[in-house]
């Protein structure tokens, strides 16, 4: 039922492995102790888990283990979830207790630590601050899960109730989160196992806020730009791909080579990943002339490309102001403003360039690109289907552009020697050739299976055998 494992040089450090009701291996590590005291906890554990396991009062040899034992590893045999209660007057670990812990070990940005605040809070409502974390289970779980994915009554500012509910990507990404804070309390060993491993999370893209910002709507938006620096935010997201703020506001004009029409991007987002800090991304023909103008205009010793974002909370307020100008121009808005510009961009360069080479200009692997970034366009079904302005005009349509390939170099023609008499007789004579006619067996090798065939064949009159 369980059994004595060894860890250590000399094996001195035991623990006792056993299988739990879901068959999963679980251990309870004894620390430094000697084989006779090991197989003794062996057999007063074994009591526990058999109480457990039919749904019994714990043996009396097991409950004189328990009462000997010292509080660490009593804590333990808690954290297991066998119906032991932990002792009166020790700490127990709830879930503010983890919680807390777990964002104060967060190393990250201050808008992935937003992220999670939402998860946690939402954890505290639904479970409760003071629960201890050895009492959560699965079914815990899943009906938290089911409520963050229903809908709720909010009140508008005018008084008006509504329901409001969460796009299924922020409910995957508040259960992958959810995840990772019990997986992190079972690697500190505060539980044996993680409630939330189970859970299913779901796909975090959400297509249906997908939206494609064709050239022209972008046209209309740089004319109601109130300067170049809007122009320059506009555009390096939509030309060049860059996420908005973070990539924007890093770029410097030494990242610009004009001679050689590229950008150096420097990505906070991924500079936690091993080479993928820095990418290059070229410039395209509608974003060199707004980097131009603004590069010609700016102060001497200016750094940064759009100074702006480099003041205080100004990247902040991003949102409302794109809005504003977006309203200015005419154009309907679209979801996610920032992100689907850089998606449309991604959208223009699939097509007309490898994959791979796309993924790199956006700074991930082509699997992501795909899922988050790639859209399908009206366009598609137009010229597939032969109808509308994409098959009307194939040749301005980025979707019928072919994608570039290296050029075959022209191989050179044999040169023909002036003098061909000179090649008389410079041949070297082959050795003859025996013509025979191929047997009935053909060119394999005969085996003993063939062999049988054939003598049967040749045992037979020429009319039998043959249809």
């Amino acid at each position: 039922m369980a059994s004595i494992g060894r860890e250590g040089e000399r094996g001195e450090l035991k623990r006792i492995s056993f299988r739990d009701a879901a068959g999963k291996q679980q251990s309870l590590r004894l620390g430094k102790c000697s084989e006779r005291a090991a197989s003794n906890a062996l057999a007063g554990f074994e009591r526990v888990l058999e109480a457990h396991r039919v749904g019994s009062t714990i043996h009396p040899d097991g409950v004189r283990w328990l009462e000997a034992i010292d509080d660490r590893l009593h804590a333990r045999v808690v954290r297991l979830g066998l119906g032991v209660e932990p002792r009166k007057g020790a700490a127990v670990m709830t879930l503010a207790n983890l919680l807390d812990r777990f964002d104060a070990a967060a190393s990250v940005k201050a808008s992935t630590k937003a992220a999670y605040k939402q998860t946690t809070d939402s954890l505290r409502a639904h479970l409760g601050e003071g629960t201890p974390l050895a009492s959560i289970t699965p079914a815990h779980a899943d009906t938290w899960r089911k409520a963050i994915a229903e809908p709720v009554p909010v009140k508008d500012d005018d008084g008006t109730e509504s329901t409001k509910q969460l796009a299924p990507a922020t409910v995957a990404k508040r259960v992958h989160v959810a995840r990772a804070i019990f997986k992190r309390a079972v690697r500190w060993g505060l539980i044996a196992s993680n409630p939330f491993a189970d859970l299913r999370a779901g796909s975090q893209s959400n297509p249906e806020r997908a939206y494609y910002i064709t050239v022209e709507s972008i046209r209309a938006i740089l004319a109601a730009c109130p300067d170049d620096q809007w122009r320059a935010i506009v555009a390096l997201s939509r030309f060049a791909g860059l996420r908005c703020p973070s990539e924007v506001a890093a770029l410097r004009w030494g990242d610009v080579n004009w001679e050689r029409g590229r950008l150096m991007v420097r990505s906070p987002k991924t500079a936690g990943h091993e080479g993928h800090a820095v990418r290059v991304v070229p410039i395209a023909p509608e974003l060199r002339p707004i980097l131009q103008d603004l590069f010609d205009r700016a102060d001497p010793g200016t750094e940064a490309v759009v100074p702006r974002l480099r003041v205080g909370g100004a990247a902040m307020n991003l949102r409302t102001t794109f809005g504003k100008i977006i309203a200015r121009a005419g154009v309907k808005p679209w979801p996610r403003l920032f992100h689907n510009m850089r998606a449309s961009c991604a959208t223009d360069w699939v097509e007309r360039f490898p994959a791979h080479v796309v993924a790199g200009w956006l700074g991930h692997s082509p699997m992501i690109a795909a899922r988050h970034y790639l859209q399908t366009r009206d366009a598609h079904f137009d010229l597939a289907a032969g109808v509308g302005e994409a098959a009307a005009n194939p040749a301005t349509n980025p979707a019928t552009l072919a994608r570039p390939s290296d050029p075959i170099p022209e191989q050179p023609e044999s040169e023909t020697p002036e003098n061909q008499a000179a090649l008389v007789g410079s041949g070297v004579r082959c050795d003859p050739v025996k013509s025979e006619a191929m047997g009935d067996t053909g060119l394999e090798p005969v085996t003993s299976t063939v062999s049988l065939w054939r003598a049967s064949q040749l045992r037979q009159s020429p009319g039998q055998g043959r249809v």
